[in-house]
């Protein structure tokens, strides 16, 4: 599985900035309510970066321990994979949309008192933010280290089985 790229994600958020600037702008032109999320959404973003983290240590911990003794649940594995990958995406989206807020909300900066929205709509950003980073370090976490051998063979291509050493290993039928 590939990495997620980091300029993807800055692609999206710059979408979704524009797309946030966009929909600012409308709301308050035909006198609507600004579109940001509550502050109560940072309780949930942190819920879910909590429980990304603390699955990505325990990957971490089993792909860096030097005896493996439990096998790692390989469906819990993917799943932290995927939680990680989703973290960062969301992370983007929510990024840009709250971009794209402070951005028309700097506009109208020195024509109101209060400031409230924009402080929200950066309080979001910074909780989204930390999202995409989280995101991205826990799928590193996920990555399995090249064994020994590895580098030699290329990708796709199956090197020669060699017979087993001892009792109990795989035999292959290449006798």
């Amino acid at each position: 599985m590939k990495l997620t790229s980091p300029l993807l994600l800055l692609a999206i958020c710059v979408v979704l900035a524009v797309a946030g600037w966009f929909a600012t702008m409308l709301s308050g032109r035909y006198g609507l309510a600004t579109p940001v999320l509550p502050l109560t959404g940072l309780v949930t973003m942190g819920v879910i970066v909590a429980l990304t983290l603390v699955l990505g240590i325990r990957v971490l911990r089993w792909r860096n321990g030097k005896k493996k003794k439990k096998i790692l649940n390989p469906i819990l594995a993917a799943w932290t994979l995927v939680l990680a990958q989703a973290c960062a995406y969301t992370g983007a989206v929510l990024l840009g949309w709250h971009a794209g807020i402070v951005v028309e909300q700097l506009r109208l900066w020195n024509l109101r008192s209060n400031q409230d929205i924009t402080w929200q709509a950066l309080a979001m950003a910074g909780g989204a933010l930390i999202m995409v980073i989280v995101g991205l370090v826990v799928e590193r976490f996920c990555r399995i280290p090249p064994e020994d051998g590895d580098a030699d063979s290329r990708p796709g291509v199956q090197g020669k089985r060699s017979k087993p050493s001892a009792e109990g290993e795989y035999a292959y039928r290449s006798d």
